[in-house]
C-alpha cells in the first residue's frame, strides 16, 4: 500500500480549517485542541470507573462477521468497571464501539467543548470508543458518511485511512461497510491481495490530546497500541452524493443484509466475501 503520514498541525482557526481541510476533504491531525477542556486532565480509566462503573457496556472483539450476528450487535456485555479493570490488566481484544456514554452519564458533557471548525456537529451523537492493548477495528467506513472529529485520550492509537476514491482497491464486501476481514492492513499479503498495491492512503499515530479529522466517507482501520479511549464528534455529509449513499445505507442496505443472513446463513457471508475479491480484481484489468 502507498501510505503517507497525515499532516500534523497545531490549532487552526475556523477559516483556515475550512479552507485547507473541509473544503478539500483532506485529513489532518491537530494537536492542542483539548488542552483547555476539563476532560484533558479528568478523563482517565479511574475517573470513568468512578462516574460510570455500574453501567453495563457492549463489547466487541475481532471475530469475523457471522450470519448469526445482527447489525453491530455486541459479542459480550459486562459492567463498565469490570471492563476498565480488564484494560489495566494487559492486552485484550475487547473494545467498546459507538457507545453514547455521555447520554448515560450527562455530567460528562460538561467536560468538553463543541469546537467551531466550520462543521455543523450533531449534538446528539458524541460517541466514545475504548480498546485494550492490541485490539483492532477492522477496515470500514461509517454508515452515515459523516465528517468525523476523532479526539484521542489516554495511550496511543494507530490509524490507517483511505479516501472513498480508493474503494475499488480495498476489497469492499458487497452490501456492507467493511473490507475483507482477513486482510491484515498493518502488513498485508500483497500476493494474495494484489489490488492493495494501488491503494493510496494515510497513516496517523494518535496520542493523548490529538484530534484526527476524517472527511466524509473515509475508510479507517485502527489499532490500540496501548489501552486507551477516544471520542468522536460527527457532522453529516455535505456532498449530495454522500448524503444519498448514507440514506441508502441507513434505510435499505443494513436491513437487506440482515434479512439475507437470516435466509441464507453462512452461504450469504461466503458469497459476499468471494464477490469482494472478484469485484476488486476486475478493477485491475
Amino acid at each position: 500500500m502507498q501510505l503517507t503520514q497525515v499532516t500534523r498541525i497545531d490549532r487552526a482557526d475556523k477559516d483556515e480549517f475550512h479552507q485547507h481541510y473541509i473544503r478539500d476533504q483532506r485529513p489532518v491531525v491537530m494537536s492542542g485542541m483539548t488542552e483547555d477542556w476539563p476532560a484533558y486532565s479528568k478523563w482517565n480509566l479511574d475517573h470513568f470507573k468512578e462516574v460510570a462503573g455500574q453501567k453495563e457496556v457492549p463489547l466487541y472483539d475481532d471475530r469475523p462477521v457471522s450470519h448469526e450476528d445482527g447489525f453491530n450487535e455486541p459479542h459480550k456485555r459486562m459492567l463498565f468497571k469490570d471492563y476498565l479493570e480488564l484494560l489495566k490488566e494487559g492486552p485484550t481484544n475487547y473494545r467498546i464501539f459507538l457507545f453514547n456514554l455521555l447520554r448515560e452519564v450527562p455530567e460528562l458533557q460538561h467536560d468538553f467543548n463543541w469546537p467551531d471548525l466550520g462543521l455543523k456537529l450533531v449534538k446528539q451523537l458524541p460517541m466514545l470508543f475504548f480498546g485494550g492493548e492490541g485490539s483492532k477495528v477492522f477496515m470500514h467506513y461509517d454508515i452515515d458518511y459523516s465528517n468525523i472529529l476523532h479526539f484521542h485520550f489516554h495511550g496511543r492509537k494507530k490509524c490507517i485511512i483511505f479516501p472513498p476514491s480508493q474503494t475499488p482497491f480495498l476489497y469492499k464486501v458487497p452490501h456492507s461497510l467493511i473490507s475483507r476481514e482477513d486482510i491484515n492492513f498493518e502488513s498485508p499479503d500483497l500476493d494474495r491481495w494484489p489490488a492493495l498495491k494501488h491503494a493510496k492512503g494515510y497513516v496517523a499515530e494518535l496520542e493523548h490530546g490529538d484530534m484526527l479529522y476524517m472527511p466524509e466517507g473515509y475508510w479507517h482501520f485502527m489499532k490500540y497500541e496501548t489501552a486507551g479511549f477516544s471520542m468522536s464528534l460527527r457532522a453529516f455529509p455535505r456532498s449530495p452524493k454522500h448524503l444519498c449513499k448514507a440514506a441508502y445505507n441507513v434505510v435499505f442496505m443494513r436491513y437487506f443484509d440482515v434479512l439475507m443472513r437470516r435466509w441464507h446463513g453462512q452461504r450469504w457471508i461466503d458469497y459476499k466475501n468471494e464477490k469482494a475479491i472478484r469485484n476488486t480484481h476486475a478493477n485491475l484489468v
